[in-house]
């Protein structure tokens, strides 16, 4: 007798998958670019709308705050109105609020229209995942995931670098022009390729079915969580009462969502998928892998401008080595996963990413080179296709279809998560370990030091014909002064990238807790769940 086969495991979409995917990664690249272009135009928006420095940061804030709460929401709004017209609503809202950021002619009014977009956005990168991991059969997963892998790993590298050039040349309002026209042919192509599997069924009944506590939750989580760490630099941390009550709010507004999304009949957040060991170590890798990948993108450019006299468009251009190994790495990373084991693809990331910073660690001075910088990041990236398509495949593994809304949602929402922990993090530790540093150079600038006094008296020496400034002898101490606080930095730098690498060295061995199975086998009965 020969079993019947669901509708469900029959489905397959009904254009060639690889033309989907491209269109979802169109859209999803669009924003994800935009996470980090407005980073390089800071000044010009500020010095235009009549803003101070520290007011333009919460042009990026507002955009991060509002995308990091609508990235869960996800799975419920394509249960009211089906996938596909929330993924094209999502391009709709993002295109408008693009346009309405170009011609905002205040700050206040440029805020309004970011949080707009970040709504937008936020719905974007989750579905266009989960498009991506329905259309293709599960073992071809891993290569639509090395597609999507390009646009969450490649846009924000190339953000800065395309913003600060159409800055430079044109003006900051065309930052958000570009997306016009990007927009309109992604909801061209997803109306016309897109379509829902059986399984994602519309129902308007389910829009008094919203967790409006959890979405209540979670917007105090994160609104609190992400002004914490963004303005927590500049405001002395937990120093200041303003970083203080952002943080309680994160750490109650995370307490009572976790609580909350146990308890709910229809949680905004499916917690309850952490029951799945693979899962659940899938977000924990994510995390990390996103706070890693985060981190290494913003402190090397950071490094070239601030160290080394880098325009932000020539730093970017330092990044783009890594874009293009990226190319070539990202597929055939896409097929070893369909051929190899999860756990021994993300192992094989780790200890990539691993040697890559130890080796950064111990060559990265004041002295590189342009082409020797681009090597940096080429290494760098190198590790992270192996990693993010393994982790983002496996995630899947073991899951019932009806669950891919919700685990794109996740797995993008912890990531994201990751990225904003880490860039806070690293950005604080080099803070202190270049104070560190600096207080253990100062020791030798004593006069009883020989090396020391030789210094001074040269460059004495060398600025005694000079009429300019104060005293040759000041001039001479304030060269040594700044030259000691490169010098600081460079080793802060140094200790953050040594860090990291004994940070990929433990994730090295959470990899091998993931499931055995390759993509397409079944999760044994005892490694579905806990």
């Amino acid at each position: 007798m020969v079993a019947k086969v669901s509708t469900s495991e029959q489905w397959k979409p009904k254009v060639n998958p690889w033309l989907i995917a491209a269109t979802v990664a169109l859209a999803a690249f669009m924003e994800v670019l935009d996470t980090s272009i407005a980073n390089v135009a800071l000044p010009h928006i500020a010095g235009d709308l009549g803003a101070s420095t520290d007011q333009g940061t919460w042009v990026l804030t507002s955009y991060l705050v509002s995308n990091a709460i609508i990235l869960p929401v996800g799975a419920w709004a394509s249960s009211v109105i089906g996938r596909k017209n929330f993924f094209m609503l999502c391009i709709t809202i993002f295109t408008v609020a693009s346009f309405l950021c170009g011609i905002a002619p205040t700050l206040p009014i440029l805020l309004l229209s970011r949080v707009l977009q970040g709504v937008g956005g936020g719905g974007l990168q989750p579905m266009a995942q989960a498009i991506m991991a329905d259309s293709f059969e599960e073992k071809k997963r891993g290569q639509a995931f090395a597609l999507y892998g390009l646009v969450a790993v490649l846009a924000p590298s190339l953000g800065p670098t395309i913003g600060g050039w159409i800055t430079d040349n044109y003006s900051w309002r065309w930052i958000f022009y570009i997306n016009l026209p990007v927009g309109i042919l992604a909801f061209f192509l997803v109306s016309r390729l897109v379509q829902d599997p059986p399984w994602i069924k519309a129902d308007r009944a389910n829009l008094r079915k919203l967790d409006y506590i959890g979405l209540g939750l979670l917007t105090i989580a994160m609104g609190g969580m992400q002004i914490m760490l963004d303005k927590g630099e500049e405001n002395d941390w937990f120093a200041s009462n303003f970083i203080r009550i952002f943080c309680l709010l994160f750490v109650a507004g995370m307490t009572g969502l976790i609580w909350w999304q146990w308890r709910a009949k229809n949680p905004i957040m499916n917690l309850r998928l952490f029951k799945y060991k693979n899962f659940a170590i899938c977000c924990f890798l994510m995390i990390l892998v996103g706070g890693v990948l985060n981190a290494a993108t913003v402190l090397e450019p950071q490094f070239l401008q601030q160290l080394m006299g880098y325009t932000a468009t020539r730093a970017g251009e330092a990044l783009a080595g890594g874009g293009a190994a990226l190319l070539v790495v990202m597929p055939l990373a896409g097929i070893a996963t369909g051929k190899f084991p999860a756990r021994n693809m993300a192992a094989f990331g780790f200890v990539c990413f691993a040697g890559a910073f130890y080796y950064t660690s111990t060559h990265f001075t004041l002295t590189m080179t342009f082409g020797f910088a681009s090597w940096l990041r080429i290494l760098q990236m190198f590790a992270i296709p192996f990693a993010f398509i393994a982790i983002t495949t496996a995630a899947y593994v073991g899951l019932p279809k009806e669950a891919s809304n919700q685990v794109s949602g996740i797995i993008n929402f912890v990531r994201n998560v990751g990225g904003s922990i880490f860039i806070a993090i690293t950005g604080a530790i080099v803070t202190n370990r270049s104070l560190f540093h600096q207080a253990r150079l100062q020791e030798s600038m004593q006069p009883g030091n020989p090396a020391f006094v030789n210094q001074v008296n040269a460059l004495t020496s060398y600025f005694g014909g000079s009429d300019r400034g104060p005293g040759p002898g000041h001039m001479a101490q304030a060269a040594i002064y700044q030259q000691l606080n490169r010098q600081a930095a460079a080793q802060a730098y140094e200790d953050i990238y040594r860090l990291l690498c004994w940070m990929a060295m433990g994730m090295v061995v959470c990899a091998f807790i993931l499931s055995k199975n390759r993509p397409g086998q079944s999760a044994a009965p005892g490694e579905a769940m806990h």
